[in-house]
């Protein structure tokens, strides 16, 4: 492990370690735009210059590997005097145009220009002018003229996705980021692009200019969708949530994840959600309160196994929901109404096994290995043709249903509707609104459930890992875990713990309190 000397600290290091790293290590502050831990270095901002004793000029430390007893600072007045030039290089054509920029609160040009410029600008010529709202793709849009060229995004297409849309194109003062003739920037990772841009050269369509993220709270939690199970940022405010970005995390993600991963807080937000309890069919619906709806689904269930000779319930599960939710399922059906009858439903078999060698998985539920292993270790092996044998034939008369999270990676939701109300009695719990439910003939039950964002739970992803979701808030009051349900179904619970609106509180500047005194 080398020892190494910065700003007076020292500090032990791994081998290999490139001295902007080994800053950040000692938590010593340096100046940076080029450089990101995920991608190759280029070294082009030159901003992140330290004196290294016994050379004899000063060096980036984003290209410059760490040695036993090295001596580095970047805190001298040599230094500081180099990184302001630094940064009046970039801004002479960058436009002051904060008020009005997405990034606004958390751009990296900002940070800096407040830690390490301060100066006072000597540039007299006219700033060049270049194209505005550029749209580069399906979800991305460029501003040319903030573009301080760090080459971020093109390094990312070319060395992560290997898709390389993006070039710097023309030379000098005219160079700008652009993509390619008829190759626009549509692959599945372009997100990340926007997350990885330093200044607001590149937004997002979809949160441009709804949110000031200044507004916003945020927290960390797992992302549902699809079983690789990056680990996630997620914002939001009283109105609702907003945004997912990725976190780090080296077992899992790294420091990205998918374009297709960035929707999934549009199914948990309200107006996506079933919001109360409902009991009826098609075109006579009625709100029931969420206990009573479920004391009323459990007595029907139990009735179904108690006043027969052999069980006529069945559960359909989805790899949807938390370990511990679908272990409270098939414990219910196991151990009180003694039904072996408990069934898997896939959603899209034959894009299970795909994987795009990145990060995205054609299983686009979370928790699919947690179920299989589940059932493998209750010795669980019905199959869906037995299933649709007993439906078709009337055996069944109350079916349970713990249904999809998320309605959009279920193509064949309508169908297995179709299905389901063949049976008797439906019992159909799910967190989302899904109007193909309101228009079932059976007698329905539909329960709301809790989405990952208001739950604690454990997800078990395609490699076998078993990760921690933590409740972040409530959005819907009157919805329940699939766990809480099933205690009030067998008769073991009377009630449910209702919940309230955790996010009624007026437009907050969260920043304030976070980032300190202006």
């Amino acid at each position: 492990m080398p020892k190494v000397k910065l700003n007076g600290k020292e500090i032990e290091v791994k081998p290999g370690t490139m001295l902007i790293d080994a800053f950040k290590q000692a938590g010593e502050d340096i100046a940076h735009y080029c450089y990101h831990p995920g991608l190759p270095t280029a070294g082009v901002c030159r901003l992140c210059m330290v004196e290294i004793e016994g050379n004899p000029r000063m060096q980036i430390a984003c290209n410059t590997v760490v040695t036993e007893g090295m001596s580095a600072r970047n805190n001298s007045d040599k230094v500081k005097e180099a990184v302001r030039w630094g940064l009046n290089f970039h801004l002479i054509n960058h436009p002051l145009d904060c008020p009005i920029c997405d990034q606004a609160g958390e751009c990296g040009l900002q940070d800096q220009y407040m830690k390490f410029g301060k100066y006072t600008p000597e540039m007299s010529e006219q700033k060049v002018k270049k194209r505005k709202v550029v749209s580069l793709g399906e979800r991305v849009v460029l501003d040319s003229e903030r573009c301080i060229l760090c080459s971020r995004c093109v390094r990312f297409t070319s060395e992560i996705t290997k898709t390389n849309e993006l070039g710097i194109f023309n030379r000098g003062d005219h160079a700008e980021i652009g993509t390619f003739e008829d190759k626009p920037l549509n692959n599945n990772y372009s997100m990340n692009t926007v997350d990885i841009c330093p200044v607001g050269a590149l937004t997002s369509k979809d949160f441009r200019f709804r949110q000031r993220v200044w507004y916003l709270k945020d927290a960390s939690s797992i992302c549902t969708g699809c079983s690789t199970g990056c680990k996630i940022r997620v914002y939001y405010n009283e109105e609702g949530l907003f945004r997912i970005k990725p976190e780090h995390n080296p077992e899992v993600n790294g420091y990205w994840m998918c374009d297709k991963g960035r929707d999934i807080y549009k199914h948990v937000n309200p107006e996506a959600r079933l919001q109360e309890a409902r009991w009826g069919q098609v075109g006579n619906w009625q709100v029931k309160d969420i206990a009573e709806a479920l004391r009323e689904a459990g007595e029907a269930i139990r009735a179904s196994v108690r006043d027969s000779h052999h069980s006529k319930v069945a559960l359909v599960l989805t790899g949807q929901q938390t370990l511990e939710e679908l272990t409270a399922a098939v414990k219910f059906f196991l151990s009180d109404l003694n039904s072996r009858d408990i069934y898997h439903w896939i959603n899209n078999p034959e894009e299970m096994e795909k994987f795009d060698g990145l990060l995205f998985r054609g299983d686009r539920n979370p928790n699919t290995k947690g179920l299989l292993s589940l059932l493998a270790s209750e010795k669980v092996s019905a199959t869906w043709a037995q299933l649709e044998g007993k439906l078709n034939s009337h055996e069944i008369e109350t079916l349970m249903v713990v249904g999809p999270e998320d309605p959009g990676v279920f193509p064949d939701l309508a169908a297995k509707l179709k299905l389901f109300a063949k049976a008797k009695r439906l019992v159909w719990l799910s967190s989302a609104r899904v109007a193909a439910v309101d228009q079932v003939t059976t007698a329905t039950w539909q329960i709301p459930l809790k989405s990952f964002f208001e739950k604690d739970g454990t997800l078990v992803n395609a490699q076998g890992r078993k990760q921690t979701l933590r409740k972040i808030a409530t959005l819907i009051p009157a919805a329940v875990s699939v766990d809480q349900a099933v205690a009030v179904m067998s008769g073991r619970e009377k009630a449910v713990p209702m919940g309230k609106f955790e996010l009624n509180w007026k437009k907050t500047n969260f920043f304030v309190g976070e980032r300190g005194s202006l």
